[in-house]
């Protein structure tokens, strides 16, 4: 089970790059999509004010970010590493 959770859809292109960008990195993440998972979407609809809105990253310290630019995930996994 990786540190990171990534909620996406398949359509989301900001949800490709940032996959692309982790997979780069060799940051592992686990991914659920939320159009699949209809808890996860729940989920999702929570941290987000009642919005689906994509990526959503939760971090082992139980933490999220709304579409968070790639330089702030691997800051924060390499802070959460330390």
């Amino acid at each position: 089970m990786a540190d990171v959770t990534m909620y996406s859809t398949t359509w989301c292109g900001y949800c490709r790059r940032l996959k692309l960008q982790m997979d780069q990195a060799g940051i592992p993440y686990d991914e659920v999509d939320i159009e699949r998972d209809p808890e996860a979407a729940r989920f999702v609809e929570g941290v987000n004010g009642g919005n689906q809105t994509v990526p959503t990253v939760v971090f082992a310290d139980g933490t999220a970010l709304t579409n968070p630019p790639f330089a702030v995930v691997a800051e924060k996994v390499a802070d959460l590493a330390a």
